[in-house]
């Protein structure tokens, strides 16, 4: 039997026993059967690794360095998957520059297959690699029983690294626009309509900015350094979710925005 999260409540109650309980839990879903075969394989084996076609041909590996990036639905797209690392990141032409989901870019740019320095025999290489296929996994199997949760994780993860990045702050509304698990995030907790997402993006933008400051003082995602704060927001989206699961919201919402975000293949 596979590990199934322990998540007795529901709402914002559910959420803070699954945050005192997280680190035990990661770390049993880590040590299962499945998970930790998978993870083995790949420490044991992902050395020998040096180039995309390589790595592509062996679905064991594939698995687990998608997964790292949640990008484990595109396992398939085999042909595809090996052009986004053999073009790599440097060059302005590369296919992870151009694709609006940017975990392609932070996937080419882990593995550095077309930037000449693949990156697989590098000390913690597979350390990295491992511990993201686990978070992503986990979440995943949290969200199997609560995807609001699911979405919660994933927001206060990405949220935070997005916010600490030297991005501008356009790119940064940008990147939230482009990630469909972090729009879900934004949307639910600002109570946005369902025709925002065929609005202008510039007006999609203005929007964000003025819901941010009329709820937190500031228009800018560089706020959400802060914990605190990126706990308000959290806080408010459990809420919000939790209203509208009566009316079935939050998995269609969120299941239409990750489908949107997943369509430059």
């Amino acid at each position: 039997m596979s590990f199934q999260p322990v998540l007795p409540l529901g709402g914002y109650a559910g959420w803070v026993l699954l945050q005192n309980t997280i680190e035990r839990q990661t770390e049993a879903y880590s040590n299962s059967p499945v998970v930790k075969t998978k993870t083995t394989y790949f420490v044991e084996n992902i050395s020998k690794i040096n180039s995309a076609e390589e790595l592509v041909s062996d679905r064991r590996l594939l698995e687990v360095a998608l997964g790292a990036f949640g990008l484990h639905e595109e396992i398939d797209n085999t042909y595809f998957i090996r052009k986004v690392l053999e073009d790599g990141t440097t060059a302005d032409e590369s296919l992870a520059k151009k694709l609006s989901n940017k975990a392609f870019f932070a996937f080419s740019e882990a593995f550095g297959f077309g930037d000449g320095k693949a990156n697989t025999t590098k000390p913690g290489f597979s350390d990295r690699i491992v511990a993201a296929y686990q978070t992503q996994r986990f979440e995943i199997s949290v969200g199997e029983q609560d995807e609001s949760y699911r979405i919660a994780l994933n927001g206060q993860r990405e949220l935070s690294a997005l916010a600490e990045s030297p991005l501008s702050d356009d790119a940064k509304w940008y990147s939230v626009m482009a990630s469909g698990p972090l729009r879900a995030y934004f949307e639910i907790a600002f109570g946005l309509p369902h025709s925002f997402s065929t609005l202008d993006l510039e007006d999609q933008l203005r929007m964000l900015r003025d819901q941010a400051t009329a709820m937190f003082g500031s228009g800018e995602v560089s706020q959400f350094q802060s914990e605190e704060t990126r706990d308000d927001l959290n806080q408010l989206f459990l809420l919000k979710s939790q209203i509208a699961r009566g009316f079935g919201i939050v998995n269609s919402q969120y299941t239409a925005l990750v489908l949107l975000s997943s369509g430059d293949p």
